[in-house]
């Protein structure tokens, strides 16, 4: 239908009109107010319709719908209403009977001094009967926590008792197979302490030409004893070194690592770290031994085709071995006769593992870099055995002000000389280190402290022994901070067992959780820790430092 249309009105018998009419679509949806449709046109035909346009109302500026007018709040109120009721006595005519009737008397008039009297009586006997009750429950539960804290003490005990044997189990196999250089350490300490023990027997009990002869077969016996030690050390040395090697390798091979803003570690792989997961593959199979001949045939192939991918003399020399081992397997010769063939393609394929022309990854691990240029940047002078060593073979003592021997050559001067164990005092280190990264306060003096300084404070300062109950094992010893709020120092720590070390970090205030005789003879020790430890030069500055705080608190 058109917008606009013209409509003919007849206005008389004889004349008409025509009528301009607009259109109006309507802008809304018609309600539905009852109606047919035809079945077969589909043609609807409503009851009722309208085609003006419904009124909007005018906008006042303020809500007219809301919760709270739409919400009805109901209230249910009890009522009484009269009920109208009769009674019907006896009298001349009827008889009504009295069987049910009840006799009512008075009873005593009860004061209101005398009710309270007989409510506070009640009362009291409440009160009484819950204070039983109560009493009874706070007997269980100190009974119980008692019960808890004798299981619980009876536990640590037992703990602490399978830690020791677990410890003297651990020295005991240490000392039967020593495999590292602590437990090499523990052998060379525990025959100084037999050594001394004899001396200490020998001179008290024999003398003249006696003593010498028992002199002798003492230096005998001692000689035996190193000896066998030295047999060991070879022994651990060849394993050690071959546990070195395969976790060499396995460091080449692993993938790039890091860590993401989320936390999530991310690791890729790269062309150099999956050529040196697959050298490392091929070495760990040809170390294998006790394997099938043909998987030994097969894992000769795969090497040969390996390191025929680069000419030069190195693996002119693999490949010729491999056919040689080949022609020999070939031959049904013996196992135990190719053990020499073995190694020999073992050591020249760890040769070419290590090459960083035939594998890129292992350039970044070597100790010996490929520029020989930088060797010069960090590199000391040993004056004991006359090599040029790297600064990481030289152990600095926070008093040192020179560089002196090597790692090895004070090794050497301990086993022959002193024979030292210095394993506990490590451990202590290690366990004070520990403690001080979780603080993250960005701790500096710690990690300048070396062990011979902490053998020094634990030995002179603090004489081997807990400053509160006299422990004088050093495997239960831990150093921590003397107060929590500063960082660790030599005059900032105390030397307390693991659970005295804990109970000691909880509390709040030093003054009143200790006596002054004590704090006294602790800030003694932290004294003479300072007179010690002022003549470093790399421990003035933060000597200085902390005497200002302590200035200005």
């Amino acid at each position: 239908m058109p917008d606009v249309i013209t409509v003919r009105v007849q206005t008389d018998s004889d004349s008409f009109q025509d009528v301009v009419v607009k259109i109006e679509r309507p802008t809304y949806h018609k309600p539905f107010l009852g109606g047919f449709k035809n079945r077969i046109t589909g043609v609807e035909f409503h009851n009722a319709g309208s085609q003006t346009i419904p009124k909007t109302r005018p906008d006042k500026g303020i809500q007219l719908f809301c919760r709270e007018t739409q919400t009805v709040f109901e209230k249910n109120k009890p009522q009484q209403t009269k009920n109208t009721t009769s009674t019907q006595m006896t009298k001349i005519g009827l008889y009504v009977s009295n069987m049910t009737d009840k006799l009512v008397s008075p009873g005593k008039y009860v004061t209101a001094e005398e009710y309270h009297k007989r409510r506070l009586e009640a009362v009291i006997v409440l009160q009484t009967y819950f204070r039983r009750w109560h009493a009874i429950n706070v007997v269980q539960n100190l009974r119980e926590e008692k019960r808890l804290r004798l299981a619980w003490e009876a536990q640590e005990e037992l703990r602490r008792k399978k830690e020791k044997e677990e410890k003297l189990r651990r020295e005991h196999e240490r000392r039967l197979n020593p495999k590292t250089k602590e437990d090499f350490e523990l052998l060379y300490h525990a025959l100084e302490l037999w050594k001394q023990e004899e001396t200490e027997r020998i001179n008290r009990t024999l003398a003249g030409a006696e003593r010498k002869a028992a002199f002798c077969g003492l230096l005998e016996q001692e000689a035996q004893l190193i000896a066998s030690i030295g047999r060991h050390k070879l022994n651990a040395d060849e394993e050690n070194q071959q546990k070195a090697t395969l976790h060499f390798l396995a460091k080449c091979a692993q993938p790039k690592r890091w860590k993401a803003y989320d936390g999530k570690i991310t690791e890729m792989d790269t062309q150099y770290t999956l050529r040196a997961r697959e050298l490392f593959e091929i070495y760990r199979s040809i170390s294998m031994t006790d394997i099938p001949k043909d998987e030994r045939i097969d894992v000769l192939l795969t090497l040969r085709r390996t390191v025929k991918e680069h000419e030069c003399k190195l693996t002119w020399e693999i490949v010729e071995l491999i056919d040689r081992e080949v022609d020999l397997m070939s031959r049904e010769v013996k196992e135990c006769n190719l053990e020499g063939l073995r190694k020999r393609i073992c050591t020249l394929f760890l040769q070419y593992i290590k090459t960083p022309k035939f594998n890129p990854e292992v350039a970044r691990i070597l100790k010996v870099p490929p520029d020989l240029l930088k060797l010069y940047k960090n590199v000391n002078f040993c004056h004991s055995c006359e090599n040029y060593l790297p600064s990481t073979e030289f152990p600095v003592p926070a008093n040192s002000r020179t560089i002196g021997r090597c790692r090895l050559c004070c090794k050497l001067d301990n086993e022959a000389r002193r024979r030292e164990a210095f394993l506990k005092h490590k451990l202590i280190l290690e366990n004070l280190r520990k403690s001080e990264a979780d603080y993250q306060d960005d701790a500096k003096i710690v990690f300048l402290v070396q062990h011979q300084d902490l053998q020094y404070m634990t030995e002179n300062i603090w004489g081997c022994q807990s400053a509160l109950s006299a422990c004088s094992d050093l495997y239960e010893l831990v150093m921590v901070r003397w107060d929590k709020q500063c960082e660790w120092s030599p005059w900032n720590t105390i030397l307390l067992t693991k659970d005295e070390a804990d109970a000691h970090l909880r509390l709040c205030n030093l003054q009143e959780a200790y006596e002054a005789a004590f704090i006294h003879r602790i800030k003694h020790k932290h004294i003479r820790a300072k007179n010690y430890f002022a003549q470093i030069p790399a421990m003035a500055s933060f000597l200085h430092r902390s005497d200002n705080q302590a200035n200005a608190n």
